[in-house]
C-alpha cells in the first residue's frame, strides 16, 4: 500500500527540490540574488491572477482533506510554494546552461572594418 502525498507535502518537497537545485547542485545561487526577489513580486501578481480565475471559475478544484485550507484569490496558498519552485527552477537552468552572449556580427564584403555608426 502506497501511502498518499499530499498537495501541501508535494509543495514543500518541491520548494526544497529547487533549493538544493539552485544553490548546491546547478550553483547558480539565484535564490541568494537581489534580483531574483526584487522581481519574484511581479511573478506572485500574474500566479494569483491566474489561479484566481482558474479556481474561481471552478476550472481547477482541489481536495479539502490535501491542502491546508488557506487560500490567495481562492487558490491553495500552496500553489505559490509550486510557482515559486518552478520559477526558481526554470532560472537557475537557464542561468546554468544559457547559451554564450552573441558577439556582434562580422563586417559584411562590402562594408570596411572599423567601428559602424
Amino acid at each position: 500500500m502506497v501511502a498518499a502525498v499530499t498537495y501541501t507535502t508535494a509543495a514543500v518537497l518541491g520548494v526544497a527540490a529547487a533549493l538544493v537545485l539552485d544553490v548546491a547542485v546547478l550553483r547558480t545561487r539565484v535564490v541568494l540574488g537581489r534580483v531574483f526577489w526584487c522581481s519574484y513580486p511581479i511573478v506572485i501578481v500574474f500566479q494569483l491572477l491566474s489561479n484566481g480565475i482558474l479556481t474561481g471559475r471552478g476550472v481547477v478544484l482541489y481536495n479539502p482533506s490535501a491542502i491546508l485550507g488557506v487560500r490567495l484569490a481562492y487558490a491553495p496558498v500552496e500553489d505559490l510554494l509550486f510557482g515559486f519552485a518552478l520559477v526558481l527552477s526554470t532560472l537557475a537552468l537557464w542561468v546554468r546552461f544559457r547559451p554564450p552572449a552573441a558577439s556582434p556580427p562580422a563586417p559584411g564584403p562590402s562594408e570596411p572594418p572599423g567601428p559602424r555608426p
